[in-house]
């Protein structure tokens, strides 16, 4: 074998390696999670006034059920843990906070750790009331945990813009980041009596994630240059190209599945699907519409069909950026539609976001250069000395 025959597999490896360990996708982790932490704070506002009744102490499922629900279940909840108000009125209030931490992206590699236990142990005390945006929503808040959603667009690209034009990145990690060191030491405060109650193997997770982010702080404060710190950084990118490609196949999963599941009713093989939903009284929040809509036998039809074969045909679109594009736009208006015409907003919003992960990047670049000159005109900054939104991806 030649030496030009033995370097053209080497040189295939160390393609597919720096493809591997480099950040794919950063400006759709970062729509997906802003979008996906704005739904959570917007759902945990609208329910601020029955947050008890749904998921707190005054709620028609008692403590003793939904601890019997949990068991069942299998899933995680900290609301088991105890049922006084006041547990319950912080672990609601934390969540929210974690929920506007993560959507301006402050922390986000703890922040995002808290807003999954948070939401997965506000929706698990009472899996009973939701309208499947809670599923979805809960899916994918573990998802986000594994990605690096904060590259860009959040305030831990700016701080890491503003550390690199300052040239600290070679000084001594506490000194110039205390409020981290800080908040990874405070987090042993809540970790240890973690570990005293049942967590299904939670605590094992979060003693792991807790543990990672210590040896990245390690790595950042004795290793800012080593290899060491290399090999962290390409583990953390290889982690969040498999979280984003999950989140991909998660989407299309729900997509094919859905719209199999349609095609075998009848109501949907002869196009009257529509027509019964738009009689529900719990769908009609607009009767007028509703009835409109329901009136015109041409429209009911067509809609049932297209909404059934938008979601057979989109993972099959995906080969082809074109018709996936349209496709994609005729399925946000579609949830868009859903979430006006039926009345639930917040399995809309769900969908929305995670359709977004897959919306082109320069569409989204050009998109946030505009909301940036946009900022800008709004702070009455000339334009000249404006710079672009911080990124470090």
């Amino acid at each position: 074998m030649t030496t030009l025959q033995a370097a053209r597999p080497a040189g295939r490896l160390d393609r597919l390696l720096a493809a591997l360990t480099t950040v794919r996708a950063p400006h759709q982790a970062a729509v997906f999670r802003i979008g996906l932490s704005a739904v959570v704070l917007a759902f945990l506002l609208r329910e601020w006034p029955n947050r008890h009744v749904l998921y707190g102490d005054r709620s028609p499922l008692s403590f003793e059920l939904a601890q019997v629900l949990v068991r069942e279940e299998r899933t995680f909840t900290v609301l088991v843990w105890g049922d006084g108000a006041l547990w319950f009125e912080a672990v609601y209030v934390v969540t929210m906070a974690a929920a506007l931490a993560v959507l301006l992206g402050w922390r986000t590699r703890g922040t995002t750790v808290v807003l999954m236990a948070g939401v997965l142990s506000i929706v698990n005390r009472n899996t009973l009331v939701g309208d499947g945006g809670d599923n979805v929503v809960r899916i994918m808040v573990i998802y986000l945990v594994f990605t690096r959603c904060a590259q860009v667009w959040s305030l831990d690209a700016r701080r890491a813009r503003l550390r690199a034009d300052r040239g600290t990145r070679d000084t001594a990690w506490p000194a110039h980041d205390p409020v981290g060191l800080l908040l990874w030491a405070a987090s042993v405060a809540v970790l240890v009596p973690l570990s005293s109650y049942d967590a299904r193997g939670w605590h094992l997770v979060f003693w792991t994630l807790w543990a990672v982010q210590g040896l990245w702080c390690a790595a950042e404060l004795w290793f800012p240059r080593r290899e060491f710190r290399a090999v962290l950084d390409a583990a953390g990118a290889m982690l969040h190209n498999a979280a984003m490609a999950v989140i991909m196949a998660q989407v299309c999963l729900v997509y094919a599945t859905a719209g199999w599941y349609k095609i075998q009713g009848s109501r949907w093989q002869e196009g009257s699907a529509l027509y019964y939903a738009l009689h529900l009284d719990y769908f009609t929040p607009w009767p007028g519409l509703s009835g409109a809509l329901a009136g015109s036998t041409v429209l009911v039809l067509a809609l049932s069909y297209a909404t059934v074969t938008v979601q057979v045909a989109f993972p099959f679109t995906l080969a082809n950026r074109r018709v996936k594009n349209v496709l994609l736009a005729v399925m946000i208006a579609e949830h868009l539609g859903i979430a006006v015409v039926l009345g639930i907003p917040f399995l809309s919003m769900a969908m929305v976001v995670c359709d977004a992960v897959f919306l082109p990047t320069a569409f989204l670049v050009a998109l946030g250069a505009r909301c940036t000159r946009l900022a800008v005109r709004l702070r009455g900054v000339p334009s000249a000395k404006a710079r672009p939104f911080p990124s470090t991806g």
